[in-house]
């Protein structure tokens, strides 16, 4: 079992949507186990500029996080597909163990 990790802003979009939501329509399209949305409270990237909730929930373009389980090779074989819709996401694959 893998985990997959992608890291987006909340305001990305692809056409009309958010781009997180882009990503997992295709990841169930593709036939992906499981996979969630979490939204940061605050975090940075590799520009280093500091994306956090602000006073009374405005956001000044918080994290976004997606979080995807299934088998090695079936992520690995998704990349390609996700790439198209966001090539720039820092997308990781990590170890998991399912209990």
């Amino acid at each position: 079992m893998k985990l997959m990790v992608i890291f987006l802003a909340e305001t990305e979009t692809h056409g009309d949507i958010p781009l997180y939501e882009a990503l997992v329509r295709k990841l169930n399209q593709k036939g992906v186990q499981g996979a969630s949305v979490m939204r940061g409270v605050m975090g940075f990237g590799k520009d280093h500029h500091v994306h956090r909730g602000r006073l009374f929930g405005v956001s000044d373009d918080r994290p976004v996080m997606i979080v995807a389980a299934d088998s090695e090779e079936n992520l690995r074989n998704v990349v390609p597909s996700l790439r198209k819709l966001a090539p720039s996401a820092p997308i990781l694959l990590m170890d998991a163990e399912q209990l």
